[in-house]
């Protein structure tokens, strides 16, 4: 089963300095932290304060180029967790109707998603298997620890 996400944030990881997307489960509490590149995390976040650049960045060249060719991108699915590396696709639909699957990285997808305005998903497996899934009432009760900083942005009223 798949779960609807929306972007609840970005912030960088204290430890390793790593930018880090929050998923948040629209219909529960329950969050899931991806780790991600900085350029990805910079494209992710031009597109949620919804900066335009002066030329396209390659998530808007993706976007441009599968639009011109007739096809739609209809979601982006997280669809796996291995060896703690997370696995998506970008789920598209051609002129003629047909399914189309791209493989691709977490962050490349959700970029792309933003830039299409289509829903981010999350298979359940994948939720289940992060060892670093978190709720509010786990955050909340964590909350005098030091060692996260605030998430960068108010995402879960990010514009999807």
């Amino acid at each position: 089963m798949e779960i609807e996400v929306k972007i609840r944030g970005l912030m960088m990881d204290p430890n390793s300095g790593t930018p880090i997307i929050i998923l948040k489960d629209v219909h529960s509490e329950t969050m899931l932290p991806i780790w991600v590149g900085a350029y990805e995390a910079n494209a992710i976040a031009l597109e949620i304060e919804k900066i335009t650049p002066q030329r396209p960045m390659t998530h808007d060249l993706l976007r441009n180029m599968i639009i011109e060719m007739g096809a739609q991108i209809e979601r982006v699915v997280v669809t796996e967790l291995r060896e703690n590396t997370f696995f998506a696709v970008i789920e598209m639909r051609n002129g003629a109707g047909d399914a189309l699957m791209l493989d691709s990285r977490p962050s490349d997808a959700i970029a792309l998603a933003l830039r299409a305005d289509c829903p981010i998903f999350v298979n359940e497996d994948v939720i289940r298997a992060s060892r670093n899934t978190v709720s509010d009432d786990e955050e909340e009760s964590s909350e005098g620890d030091d060692e996260w900083p605030d998430i960068i942005g108010e995402a879960g009223d990010l514009p999807m």
